[in-house]
């Protein structure tokens, strides 16, 4: 393949999820009701936890911001994906796929911060009860949450403006619904050593680090829970932290099955299937994770609804 320069390459081509045409229709009304439902359930859980001032603690204000980021975390691949198969092109352009590719590595890292802080905030609500108001207060909540949109900006930026130098081969086309960062590199036909050498760092660094960060805190809670004496409190205990744990396992556990599927390039069929999951699946089914297991949620909808 004869490489181009970057400035020559108009647009990547996105294949999808399949080049079958009379499956497009039902892609298509699936992914929309997928994503209708993403915005509607999260967007609940920012309204009701706004208007009920019994969810004005720490705890929710991460919430409502884990919420805002599956909305912008989907809204960044979905609806392209969308109009593409109503207008049936299947292009995007070179600054188009970068922006995109840009937001999509932003918003999960946003999401993998704030899931470790809220595992943080339950860390301190179980095993420091009276000491909680206090640590987690407003200025430190603030704090918290500017340094995880501070270092999701510069972890993105980083893979985004390396990616700018590299040329393109003529082959363009990604088997991909999104802008995805592997396969966009898998396209380069410059040395993208110094790319994946900046990825597996990047993982290595804030991934396992984050990770670390909430097994450790799931150690301590659940240390501190076995030596409560009351029933009562030991479950009121794991109802608090079960919504948490749950979307912490389904996050990191499609993660890293897209992980798997995309460290083969023949499985890139694959790696999009398990993308799915990760990309719409995931951020769909968080507010009724929250929702079903949480009665303070529950309460805060019946109000909205009434």
């Amino acid at each position: 393949m004869e490489p181009e320069n970057k400035t020559s390459v108009p647009e990547f081509i996105l294949l999808g999820l399949s080049k079958e045409a009379e499956l497009q229709p039902l892609l298509f009304g699936v992914f929309l009701s997928m994503y209708l439902v993403t915005l509607s359930g999260n967007l609940l859980i920012i309204l009701a936890t706004i208007r009920d001032s019994r969810l004005h603690t720490p705890m929710y204000f991460f919430l409502s911001n884990l919420s805002l980021t599956d909305i912008c975390f989907t809204s960044t691949t979905v609806p392209k994906m969308l109009l593409n198969i109503q207008m049936q092109n299947k292009m995007i352009t070179f600054e188009g796929c970068i922006t995109q590719m840009y937001f999509f590595m932003f918003f999960v890292a946003l999401d993998n911060f704030l899931l470790t802080v809220m595992a943080y905030d339950r860390f301190v609500a179980i095993c420091h009860p009276l000491h909680y108001t206090v640590i987690m207060n407003h200025k430190v909540c603030g704090l918290l949450l500017l340094l995880s949109w501070i270092l999701s900006f510069l972890d993105s930026l980083v893979h985004g403006l390396m990616v700018l130098p590299l040329s393109f081969c003529t082959e363009l086309e990604i088997p991909h619904f999104f802008c995805d960062l592997h396969q966009v590199l898998l396209l380069a036909c410059s040395d993208t050593f110094l790319n994946y050498l900046v990825i597996y760092f990047a993982i290595g660094i804030l991934g396992v680090m984050s990770l670390t960060g909430i097994l450790f805190s799931y150690t301590k809670i659940v240390s501190s829970i076995l030596r409560m004496s009351s029933a009562g409190g030991k479950y009121k205990a794991f109802s608090t932290c079960g919504s948490h744990l749950s979307v912490v396992s389904l996050f990191y556990g499609t993660g890293f099955g897209v992980y798997l599927s995309s460290a083969a390039p023949q499985n890139s069929r694959a790696s999009a299937i398990a993308s799915v999951i990760y990309t719409v699946v995931t951020p769909m089914l968080n507010p009724f994770i929250y929702s079903l297991r949480n009665k303070d949620i529950k309460q805060a909808l019946r109000k909205i609804f009434t």
